[in-house]
């Protein structure tokens, strides 16, 4: 088994876990340490009929409709780690093992059902049903890093909209789901759900059954079914991370906030937050999506590696999102290493200008501690104003800005500080 990532992990709070009267979503991506990660917003969008979607490996029917989304992606796939739509859906995965074999053949990765389901579905659930189809329909394997070396595991999503959480686990093409309408929940890199099954596939009792993993008798707990006998290392790591995450969403059950949410994202003695080893956290999510739909949901990232010396820089869709180019990376088109059979057999500089930015920042705080700590602190500071206006915004005690033009302002007022 190759090396998998330590720390890749999703939390949700719904009320009465929230503080409010809010569904907070958060997650770190964990990818090989110099993966870019960038941030990329696609307006909704009308398809002629019968044209055809490039997704990282295969092409699959468009729709005539898609939602707008953004999105913190692995900037040399199509897919995305974790996202939301103009529908208040948000989306994030976790690479898992079973007992089935992983499909290394090219098919649709994780991600790539990840940004399918943003782009597709108008709840929690219709994006879960997006996910299943095209799982049913085209399977999930393939490369998951840029680099030639095997890599390739199925997957587990949470997906969240304003009024419920659904966490979706899948083994090759079969899935089950699990509904969660109130409190905390977090996944990790291993199989969570046991007898809590709120759907499933047709076929998924009958295949474990026909391969022996289950006598057809009693109770059918799908994790103990489907977990593999001799899991990864790195698999049975997640075990401690998963329980870490959850006593510290459960430390502040009745009073997550988006503030809590990042806090738990930047914790590094659970591990959940991690910057050395092969594999770092090389993006972060948190969104505020507000149970009263008359309110705006608010959406934070990132875009630059290792939570605990980064901002959150806040989104919210608008019928003018100024484009943000400085997360965005560069473009290599039918050159690119990715495009080119066999693939993976270069690689290109794919780093943004935050990120170049950030690695200096970096540098810096590593190098020059006081200095370091100076520069975060400043930052810090920069962030938890524009958390303060924008919860004050959300209790109407002041009002509503220019709100499509809060992330391309943070992202441009980062930049130019670290410059």
């Amino acid at each position: 088994m190759e090396e998998a990532p330590m720390s890749c992990d999703c939390f949700v709070s719904l009320p009465p876990g929230s503080r409010d009267n809010h569904v907070i979503f958060g997650k770190n991506s964990d990818r090989p340490r110099d993966e870019v990660q960038e941030v990329v917003h696609f307006p909704a969008a009308s398809h002629s009929p019968g044209s055809t979607l490039e997704c990282t490996y295969i092409q699959i029917p468009q729709l005539e409709h898609t939602h707008a989304v953004i999105l913190s992606k692995p900037a040399w796939m199509w897919g995305a780690e974790m996202g939301a739509n103009d529908q208040g859906v948000c989306i994030g995965n976790e690479a898992v093992w079973t007992r089935e074999t992983v499909n290394s053949e090219e098919a649709l990765l994780g991600m790539d059902l990840v940004r399918l389901g943003l782009e597709r579905g108008d709840s929690a659930w219709a994006a879960l049903t997006v996910i299943t189809g095209l799982l049913e329909q085209y399977g999930q394997g393939g490369q998951c890093r840029e680099d030639p070396a095997p890599f390739s595991y199925h997957n587990t999503f949470l997906l969240v909209d304003r009024e419920a959480a659904w966490v979706l686990e899948t083994s090759g093409r079969l899935w089950v789901a699990q509904k969660i309408t109130e409190g905390v929940k977090n996944i990790s890199n291993q199989l969570t759900i046991g007898s809590e099954i709120s759907a499933e596939h047709p076929e998924l009792r009958s295949v474990a059954q026909a391969q022996g993993w289950w006598d057809g008798e009693g109770e059918f707990n799908f994790s103990q079914v489907f977990s593999p006998e001799n899991p990864p290392a790195r698999m049975e790591l997640a075990k401690q991370r998963y329980k870490g995450g959850t006593e510290l969403l459960h430390h502040h059950d009745g009073a997550v906030t988006a503030e809590v949410m990042m806090s738990i994202l930047r914790d590094k003695a659970s591990g959940i937050c991690m910057d050395s080893g092969g594999f770092c956290t090389t993006g972060s999510m948190v969104s505020i999506l507000p149970r009263d739909t008359s309110l705006p949901c608010i959406h934070f990232f990132t875009a630059t590696p290792d939570p605990s010396r980064s901002i959150f820089k806040p989104f919210v869709f608008s019928d003018s999102c100024t484009p943000v180019l400085g997360v965005v990376s560069p473009q290599f088109g039918p050159e690119d290493p990715v495009r080119k059979q066999p693939r993976f057999q270069s690689q290109v500089d794919r780093r943004h200008e935050l990120y170049k930015c950030h690695q200096v920042a970096l540098s810096i705080m590593e190098t020059h501690p006081n200095e370091g700590s100076a520069i975060l602190e400043i930052l810090r500071e920069l962030e938890s104003q524009c958390l303060s206006e924008i919860s004050a915004m959300l209790n109407g005690e002041i009002p509503g800005q220019d709100l499509g033009e809060l992330f391309f302002d943070c992202v441009d007022a980062e930049i130019k500080f670290y410059q």
